[in-house]
């Protein structure tokens, strides 16, 4: 015969011992929960965690300097570094704080044997909230021992976001990258490296697709295809407002970066909008910054138009729309 269950009030008494001042810890969705009901997480106090991951956060990056290049080295740009400011300081033994765009073996952040911390941005997101997942990775990391990676794990829904912790005020400056020697405190002697790390490295600067940041706008990011290069732009405003702009644009026949170039289509990423252009393959990131500048000017005073969208303009726009990807 099977045994029989206990009964209810037995089973809470065997609960209420686990507890940690009334806090029931997250483990993986299969396993007991460690309130002691002998149910799986998943299927008692893990179902308010599943539900948070439903709840995604549209811009989870909304409220920090440089939100439009947050988003592009989240999803466009593979090296890439930025010095953090932490709104507190740093604490002792922390001499710096650095965002990279990934790290080695896909480590969420990397604690140095120097105790500088790396922060990788290109990582998974457990609770539907990139920005409370990277400021768990962070704190951990701050306190991690010195020359250790810090794993990824399962975050609480409850917890701090990175616009908790970071100094809103700061200067957010991207620096790109042709590689990934970042990753190694002393580049000239790669060859000290782990085998681990040296293999990663070696599979990213491969993979890497040259990048350069254009230095006269915002968040714009030529980078280089076997085929084609690409203008790929992320940019602040509405979109519902920005197809309507680039529409006008595009139907006056001013949407493009110069002869050759073409407004092909866009991006949606953590709730911007990332117009995208086809260059030739001979136009370099120079050659597009002076088109950029003046497509910008000519951008604002179509966003800054109320006049409803002509039959040509709607047709502009239902095209643009139809060539939209999203990609979180």
């Amino acid at each position: 015969m099977a045994k029989k269950r206990p009964a209810a009030k037995n089973a809470k008494s065997q609960r209420t011992p686990q507890l940690n001042n009334g806090e029931i810890p997250v483990v993986g969705a299969r396993e007991p929960c460690p309130c002691g009901s002998g149910r799986r997480y998943k299927a008692c106090h893990g179902a308010a965690a599943a539900h948070a991951v439903t709840e995604h956060v549209r811009r989870p990056f909304e409220g920090l300097p440089g939100e439009c290049d947050w988003v592009a080295l989240r999803e466009l740009v593979p090296a890439a570094t930025i010095p953090l400011t932490l709104k507190d300081g740093l604490p002792e033994g922390v001499p710096s704080v650095t965002l990279v765009t990934v790290l080695p073996m896909a480590w969420p952040a990397l604690r140095r044997e120097d105790g500088s911390v790396l922060l990788g941005l290109q990582n998974d997101s457990t609770t539907g909230d990139l920005a409370r997942d990277m400021a768990d990775t962070l704190e951990r990391a701050l306190v991690a021992e010195p020359g250790t990676p810090v794993p990824a794990r399962r975050v609480p829904a409850e917890g701090p976001r990175l616009q908790d912790l970071l100094d809103t005020d700061s200067v957010f400056e991207p620096v790109v990258h042709s590689g990934f020697e970042f990753w190694i405190p002393d580049a000239e002697n790669a060859q000290n490296a782990s085998p681990e790390i040296a293999a990663s490295l070696e599979r990213a600067n491969a993979a890497a697709i040259p990048t350069v940041k254009l230095a006269g706008v915002d968040a714009a990011y030529w980078c280089e295809t076997p085929d084609k290069n690409h203008l790929r732009w992320v940019m602040p405003h509405p979109e519902e407002k920005l197809l309507d702009a680039l529409a006008r644009l595009h139907a006056a026949g001013t949407s493009s970066l110069g002869e050759g170039t073409k407004l092909v289509g866009s991006f949606r990423a953590h709730g911007l909008m990332v117009p995208v252009w086809d260059l030739p393959t001979g136009v370099s990131a120079d050659d597009v910054e002076k088109p950029a500048a003046e497509l910008a000017e000519r951008l604002a005073a179509a966003l800054a138009t109320d006049a409803p969208l002509t039959t040509e303009e709607r047709r502009a726009r239902a095209g643009l729309t139809n060539r939209q990807v999203t990609l979180s």
